[in-house]
């Protein structure tokens, strides 16, 4: 196993196929074991958690049995794994977009680095909501219950058919019997056992292990839903709060302006117009101060929803991330095909049950005939057939074999047939939307990266210099030929783009992760 930073895209690949693969292993699991799990470790331990981890009195404990405290989760959904690098041998180079520090974004005359758009240093992080999700996301633990469920139906397969005890007396007379007719009075214990000659227990504890692996997976595809969704409201959350900080920085600076244009007019040095223009753009700038403020407290109303969090925290809890995220390189579109269709849980439970509709032919087969019921009669009594002669005992045995003229369960059998030639279809189906979704994914991270460098290497540098030499032109009691209001105003219309641009290209990051499924940006 090579160390954090080696970069080796084998180490990555190996990761993410751990993910998933070895759920697919189930066909070593020993039949009859409920217990069984194919699913690797998850982030938690036993014992019992308190929702939101606050101190102990201050949350409700929720209770669990031994064993894991949740269904386990494969590392490579929720860990970012080695990064790649250039020393994989595959020519990919990171990418050398411009550093935090040279990263100023101005809007209406006020400035913000990206460094400043991150939230407070005690903000809600990614990976803690990650983390929160695994342990707390109600909807997870309502899916979680189907694994159990999956484990009582491997109990129920298991169960073995009950014996039958059979009673009776025969030859009772209404009074008595008269001359020759009748007979003694007999009474018998009879105990009736079947017999499972073809093994259809053992098909259906198969079947039934077959499928908790498919709900196993099922719930892995679940969590790997459940994280796009958290991707989509921590990006909308963080977007929506860099937006506000951006708007304040400019609507702080414009406060100061109109100031100093009031001044002027009085002096004669600025015209009304001047003014007016100053509270138009500072009332524009208010009036979408307060369309980002409710857009982002919708999103963390959306965000707390996901993680659980009581309502009167939904509006409070800050959040922290970084808008660029980390410059890693992307491998290659083959080698992120390859690792999504090795990796992605909704492709592993239909290969998987691929395998389960393969078991539930045999178990069809196998129902062709019926059980063999063993009889054993261990004690018979008949009166005595003289007076003052004792009743005499004996036993017997006997076999009821089901004769399969009619009925060989011929209808099911070719169901189930039928059905694994569907879940093939489908699995390939669903090969070509994984495809498909990977290329998306990969083009939209392209196109992002492509348009983040455009604006920092001649978009941003060339509308800078327009303002410097707005500036240079121009000043407050003496306006050149371009205000340097209008130049500060455009130089904001490009930094907001280049906003929009970074809260794009992490969307795209997040959305890769969910393509192949599994974390390969943090």
């Amino acid at each position: 196993m090579r160390r954090p930073g080696d970069g080796s895209i084998t180490g990555v690949a190996a990761a993410c196929a751990f993910a998933f693969w070895v759920s697919v292993a189930a066909a070593q699991v020993v039949p009859g074991d409920p217990s069984s799990s194919a699913l690797p470790e998850s982030p938690g331990a036993t014992g019992t958690v308190r929702s939101g981890g606050a101190k102990a009195g201050s949350q409700p404990v929720i209770p669990v049995g031994p064993g894991p405290r949740y269904p386990r989760v494969p590392r490579g959904i929720t860990q970012p794994p080695e990064p790649f690098g250039p020393q994989s041998g595959l020519g990919i180079e990171p990418l050398s977009l411009l550093p935090e520090s040279e990263r100023p974004l101005s809007g209406s005359f006020g400035v913000a680095r990206l460094g400043d758009l991150e939230g407070p240093p005690t903000g809600l992080t990614i990976d803690q909501a990650i983390d929160r999700v695994l342990r707390i996301n109600l909807e997870l633990r309502a899916q979680a219950m189907e694994i159990s469920k999956a484990r009582a139906d491997v109990l129920t397969a298991g169960l073995r058919g009950n014996p039958l005890i059979y009673l009776d007396s025969s030859l009772v007379p209404y009074s008595t019997f008269a001359g020759t007719a009748g007979g003694p009075t007999q009474y018998d214990v009879n105990i009736t056992h079947p017999l499972d000659l073809n093994h259809k227990r053992r098909h259906r504890i198969e079947v039934a292990v077959r499928a908790q692996k498919v709900t196993e997976a099922q719930y892995q595809n679940a969590v790997r839903l459940q994280l796009d969704n958290l991707y989509t409201a921590w990006i909308d959350v963080l977007a929506a709060q860099a937006t506000i900080r951006f708007i304040e920085s400019g609507l702080e600076s414009l406060a100061d302006h109109q100031k100093v244009t009031e001044a002027l007019l009085k002096q004669g040095a600025a015209s009304q117009t001047d003014v007016n223009n100053v509270r138009i753009l500072r009332n524009n700038n208010e009036l979408t101060l307060l369309e980002a403020k409710e857009t982002f407290d919708d999103a963390k109303r959306t965000l707390a929803a996901l993680l659980s969090l009581p309502l009167e925290e939904a509006e409070t809890f800050q959040v922290r991330g970084s808008m660029r995220g980390r410059d890693l390189p992307l491998p290659p579109e083959q080698e992120l095909i390859r690792m999504a269709l090795e990796t992605r849980p909704d492709l592993g439970s239909f290969r998987l049950g691929v395998l389960r509709a393969q078991c539930e032919v045999r178990l069809a087969r196998a129902n062709r005939f019926d059980d063999v019921f063993l009889l054993y009669q261990p004690l018979s009594s008949q009166q005595g057939l003289g007076p003052g002669k004792g009743p005499s005992t004996s036993w017997a045995v006997g076999l009821t074999i089901p004769l399969p003229v009619y009925n060989r369960n011929q209808g099911n059998i070719a169901r189930a047939e039928h059905t694994v030639e569907q879940t093939q279809v489908q699995l390939a189906n669903l090969e070509r939307q994984v495809i498909l979704e990977v290329q998306r994914a990969e083009a939209a991270y392209s196109v992002t990266v492509a348009s983040i460098r455009r604006l920092e290497e001649k978009i941003l540098p060339a509308a800078r210099e327009n303002l410097e030499q707005s500036l240079k032109t121009s000043s407050a009691d003496k306006p050149g030929p371009v205000s340097s209001m209008e130049a500060q105003e455009s130089f904001g219309e490009i930094s907001r783009k280049y906003l929009d641009a970074l809260v794009r290209h992490r969307r795209s990051m997040f959305r890769l992760n969910t393509a192949v499924g599994c974390r390969i940006f943090p």
